[in-house]
């Protein structure tokens, strides 16, 4: 078929026993592209049966889907939470590149075609895709695959491999080794950050987050401090800890979508929840009410939103969106706040975060606007004032943590990240919980 009408699928399998949940189809024509899903009999007539994404529903028909915007993806919401982020994406891209230059320039008169949304999409290791969906092609063999046979995820011994590799990406001078190095080992949980899926000492999947080259204080300690924090402050969070790797610090932070035996956990971004467009402004009074609509504990689940929003404030990660936020499906289509994940303190942005509170108030600037709409989270006042203390006392001892082994800041890395645990939101909390 040509490059101006082309036509690719796959059959979506779920879990480690790959059950069949129905098929998969990309459509390109010319510029236009689009996909369609339909279930399987198989799963509409089973017991485990659920919608896996929240546009698609339970029905015999082709679902279809086209991008909302160029930022949009092709794919449903939740097969879309499975495709690389933006490092992975990037990895993707100068593969490609590299693989038709040196066709190029062995004489090889066919040249690759561009990239596609699905050639991302299939680009994702098999083992480390994010959740429980699954891709298996026509032959039966699950997307992606390593062509050589090479261990699909490398353990943290090689994280100074990985390290090397993503720098020579970042600076535009990796071999055709690094890119082989990385291929189909990134993650689709995170950003434009280098990173690499890596299994951890103790046999469980994680991912391996490297500082950037471009990185003026230490990032990677930054992020481990607030996950560590999180815990601290009673918020469920991803474990992580800073390991060393040719002498620079990595942050290693455990997977929460598998399980101790390795099971496969579907999972939902918060985006997806809300089917919420890239360019849309939402906020997390949507968020509350899908939790109250699909969580299986919502009082639980407001209560543990609302203090990751007073956590965010008093941390300024600001940098909240819908994509750091995801939930986990507990069975029967009901699902639960995911472990909090991907935390950073941003010491050089003011204390507003992305995602706004509700879609009255705008964006989260004010703690006393917070405290003002925790009803709308199921919390009384003194409900919310009792967990603002908690998340307070532990954000107060941010220097102790920083400094523990786990973290391993320096005192000029406290100096680079005070300003964002040190400012006024925080003295106007504890002027809060003084005066009641």
């Amino acid at each position: 078929m040509s490059r101006a009408a082309m036509q690719r699928g796959a059959t979506v399998c779920l879990g480690e026993g790959g059950m069949v949940v129905g098929k998969l189809a990309c459509s390109r024509s010319g510029a236009r592209e689009s996909s369609s899903f339909v279930y399987s009999q198989q799963w509409l007539q089973s017991s485990e049966r659920f919608s896996i994404s929240p546009d698609l529903l339970l029905t015999e028909t082709h679902q279809y889907h086209k991008a909302a915007s160029a930022n949009d993806s092709v794919f449903h919401f939740a097969i879309a939470d499975t495709a690389p982020d933006g490092w992975g994406c990037r990895v993707i891209a100068r593969d490609h590149a590299k693989r038709r230059n040196v066709h190029k320039a062995q004489g090889v008169e066919q040249a690759f075609a561009p990239l596609t949304p699905w050639d991302y999409l299939v680009g994702v290791d098999d083992f480390s895709r994010v959740g429980a969906l699954r891709l298996r092609d026509a032959t039966g063999n699950y997307l992606r695959t390593i062509e050589s046979g090479d261990r699909a995820t490398p353990p943290l011994l090689e994280l100074g491999d990985m390290l090397g590799a993503s720098h020579a990406v970042e600076r535009g001078k990796e071999t055709e080794a690094d890119l082989r190095y990385l291929r189909g080992r990134g993650t689709s949980l995170g950003g434009l950050r280098p990173k690499c899926s890596v299994i951890d000492d103790d046999g469980q999947l994680a991912i391996g987050k490297f500082p950037s080259v471009k990185d003026q204080r230490s990032v990677t300690k930054g992020e481990v401090l607030a996950l560590r924090l999180a815990v601290v402050a009673g918020i469920e969070a991803a474990q992580a800890r800073i390991v060393y790797a040719e002498n620079s610090p990595v942050a290693v932070v455990r997977r929460f979508d598998r399980t101790l035996g390795g099971a496969r956990i579907p999972y939902l971004s918060a985006a997806s929840l809300l089917q919420a467009n890239r360019d849309d402004e939402r906020a997390y009074s949507e968020m509350a009410e899908r939790i109250i609509a699909t969580c299986a504990d919502p009082k639980h689940d407001l209560a543990e939103l609302w203090r990751r929003i007073v956590f965010n404030l008093l941390i300024t990660n600001v940098d909240d969106h819908l994509h750091n936020h995801g939930f986990l499906h507990v069975g029967h289509g009901q699902w639960r706040l995911a472990p909090a994940f991907d935390l950073n303190p941003f010491p050089d942005k003011d204390q507003e975060l992305k995602t706004w509170l509700t879609e009255e108030t705008g964006p989260v600037s004010s703690i006393k606007e917070v405290v003002r709409v925790a009803g709308q989270f199921w919390l009384e006042r003194e409900q919310a004032l009792e967990i603002l203390a908690q998340v307070c006392r532990g954000v107060e001892n941010w220097r102790v943590v920083a400094l523990t082994l786990a973290v391993g800041m320096e005192p000029h890395d406290l100096d680079d990240v005070a300003p964002a645990f040190e400012h006024a939101q925080m003295k106007l909390a504890k002027s809060m919980l003084r005066h009641g």
